[in-house]
């Protein structure tokens, strides 16, 4: 009776903590506990004992020793293997894998290794993709459907038993170009035909909201006023969809940013509609000039593909720490008051903004509970309760050109 009586008492203690859990799992409150290592899950005994990570990764904000000795960047050099890097645009763990594919590519320890990664990038959220490609609210097409386990068995016949298929002859790069829906095959990745574009931020009167007059042009300000707003950690700028894992309470992938355009903590900048289908595949940044009043905080950028209907589809975002703006290793203060240049990662994606569409991007400093609150107080993230407001400034002028970089790939080339 022994086996029983431990089967049946582990089967129980396991529905019964699934059930205590639960409710917790599908609400989106327990985001907002502060400080942030007092997570509600964690208040149950049984998860603390078995998730002791949540608060090592809360404890080590900053990149040390903690996360040097499991980061696999940091082990490119050791890694003998071929490799297949499969991921999304939507993805939360994109970054990654198309890091993961160019520098093995130049780190690997043998040139089979070297030679031996592909890049597999598809219009995916880290979620299940419906028959017809339906990824979040945006439906791209049957050809957006991938059979995972056909293309793992072709790369495990090419890896392991030397076949000569697509992955042994092809080109190394494959993407999924959004707008066009269609997958093109590239021998690099980023494309070596990029020509990065500067896209300027300006306004007149002021881009708070969609209803300002902020604007993206080619074209380098000259002298312009700045563009403020206020930075309420108690009252953030919500996220939907994007990079996310994971949950049903927060769904992953491309949705309609219009909820939030109404904000006046959300700068808007847009081009004038596109005279002509343009692609933007590749990494993207932005280059912001801006101050604060507070004695730290953050800055968010993201980049939204408007259409003649104004639906604003996601596509990509970032943020950056001012106190981390030069290494996320160590913290170097700022002082309030004082005008930086931050240089956001917003990782990388392909979309061709079609003719009639619109680039916009939207500047704040908070996207939650996608990225943590900042509460702006220069404290460390664990222990941290305390708010303060912060007065935010966006310079866009001969001085401080701040802008949106994108990767623009010249039709035909």
């Amino acid at each position: 009776m022994q086996w029983f009586a431990s089967s049946w008492t582990s089967g129980l203690a396991l529905d019964t903590l699934q059930r205590k859990t639960s409710g917790l799992m599908r609400s989106k409150e327990w985001v907002e506990k502060l400080p942030v290592e007092d997570y509600r899950l964690l208040s149950l005994p049984t998860v603390a004992d078995v998730a002791p990570y949540f608060r090592d990764w809360v404890e080590h904000e900053t990149n040390d020793e903690f996360w040097r000795a499991i980061k696999v960047s940091d082990h490119y050099g050791k890694m003998n293997i071929k490799a297949l890097h499969s991921g999304g645009w939507h993805d939360i763990f994109s970054g990654g894998s198309i890091r993961n594919f160019i520098d093995l590519r130049k780190q690997a320890p043998t040139a089979d290794a070297r030679n031996g990664q592909r890049l597999l990038m598809g219009p995916w959220a880290h979620a299940a993709t419906s028959p017809e490609g339906q990824i979040g609210d945006v439906t791209f097409g049957t050809q957006a459907v991938l059979d995972m386990n056909e293309t793992i068995l072709k790369w495990y016949d090419y890896v392991m038993k030397g076949k000569q298929n697509e992955f042994a002859n092809g080109a190394p790069v494959r993407i999924f170009v959004m707008g066009d829906n269609v997958w093109r095959d590239e021998y690099e990745f980023p494309l070596s035909r990029t020509e990065y574009t500067k896209y300027y931020l300006h306004s007149d009167k002021g881009a708070n909201s969609a209803g300002g007059d902020g604007l993206l042009s080619t074209v380098a300000p000259k002298a312009e006023n700045a563009d403020t707003f206020e930075y309420d950690p108690a009252n953030p700028v919500p996220t939907i969809g994007g990079r996310l894992c994971c949950g049903a309470a927060l769904p992953p992938g491309p949705f309609d940013q219009r909820p939030n355009e109404g904000r006046s903590d959300l700068l808007v900048y847009s081009t004038p509609p596109l005279q002509r289908d343009t692609e933007v595949t590749g990494f993207i940044t932005a280059e912001l000039y801006a101050s604060t009043s507070a004695a730290d905080t953050d800055f968010t950028a993201m980049i939204i593909d408007v259409d003649p209907s104004g639906y604003a589809r996601y596509l990509g975002d970032g943020i950056i720490r001012a106190r981390y703006r030069n290494s996320t290793a160590t913290a170097e203060p700022i002082e309030a008051g004082k005008t930086y240049k931050y240089t956001m990662d917003l990782w990388a994606t392909s979309n061709v903004f079609k003719a009639g569409h619109r680039i916009r991007v939207y500047i704040s400093s908070s996207n939650f509970p996608r990225f943590n609150r900042n509460l702006n107080t220069g404290e460390r993230t664990s222990g941290a309760t305390r708010m303060e407001k912060a007065r935010q400034t966006i310079y866009h002028d001969t001085k401080h050109p701040s802008a949106i970089v994108l990767p623009i790939i010249p039709k035909g080339k």
